[in-house]
């Protein structure tokens, strides 16, 4: 089933993610199902509270990757439309960073197409996380910074 480029939609955004927009906009009448992937910040990773995160871009080329994503999943789905949206910026715990929503005639082509398009974003588009914890920050899939130690008890110098 093709579609018109124009169709989908692509964004790099600083504001919160309006996912019902988003999702309503790819619903149309030929469609039987529309499947969405909420990602969003969660309050720790590696065993560490996490404050917030900051997402930077090559913003040109991640839009022109995001729309390499969509024209791949026309090409290999059965699918209608494609929303893909990301934040850039600092997002707090429980704020949405990416949104993605497929909607098709039927529902597996939705839930194939939405799962690869969310392991292709993460392993293709040009967007880095910056996690930020109590005692330093990392890039994720960086190096952590140091666990801090447990205060060493004072021995007598006798």
């Amino acid at each position: 089933m093709a579609t018109l480029p124009h169709d989908d939609i692509y964004q790099l955004v600083r504001e919160p993610i309006d996912m019902a927009a988003l999702a309503q906009q790819v619903r149309a009448p030929e469609d039987g199902a529309i499947v969405t992937f909420d990602g969003f910040v969660r309050n720790q990773s590696h065993n560490r509270a996490t404050l917030y995160l900051d997402y930077e871009a090559y913003e040109s080329m991640a839009v022109a990757k995001m729309r390499e994503i969509g024209a791949q999943l026309h090409e290999k789905y059965r699918i209608h439309r494609v929303a893909m949206a990301h934040r850039l910026g600092r997002l707090e715990i429980g704020e949405t960073s990416v949104f993605i929503a497929v909607s098709a005639p039927h529902r597996a082509a939705a839930f194939d197409a939405c799962r690869f398009a969310i392991d292709t974003l993460k392993r293709t588009v040009p967007i880095w996380k910056k996690e930020y914890f109590a005692d330093g920050a990392v890039w994720a899939d960086g190096e952590l910074p140091p666990t801090p130690a447990a205060t060493p008890r004072s021995e007598s110098a006798s």
